[in-house]
């Protein structure tokens, strides 16, 4: 009878037991996953600054290729004009295909 007794008891119960090694669990994970959220929010945000810089990089890149071309053709306007036609006669035969 003092076995009964002793199992329902506040705190000896398997459900106040498991629920002891839940919290105990949580709390020996949380500072390992608060620590890894941070890590992944600052590997996060370094790609963010990565992209941006890529990004720039990439319209300065365009820019300057666009300058090129507009300078070509103010440079050389009959050449232009040929190198565009036989561009869209040549897309024109690969389309037909």
């Amino acid at each position: 009878m003092s076995q009964i007794a002793s199992t329902t008891e506040p705190g000896n119960s398997t459900t106040d037991r498991l629920a002891a090694m839940a919290h105990e669990t949580i709390d020996r994970v949380t500072p390992k996953a608060n620590r890894a959220e941070l890590d992944m929010r600052n590997t996060a945000a370094r790609t963010v600054e990565g992209v941006k810089h890529l990004e720039e990089q990439a319209l300065e890149t365009a820019s300057k290729s666009m300058h090129s071309v507009q300078s070509f053709i103010e440079k050389n306007p009959l050449t232009a004009a040929g190198i565009a036609f036989a561009a869209g006669a040549l897309l024109s035969v690969l389309i037909r295909r």
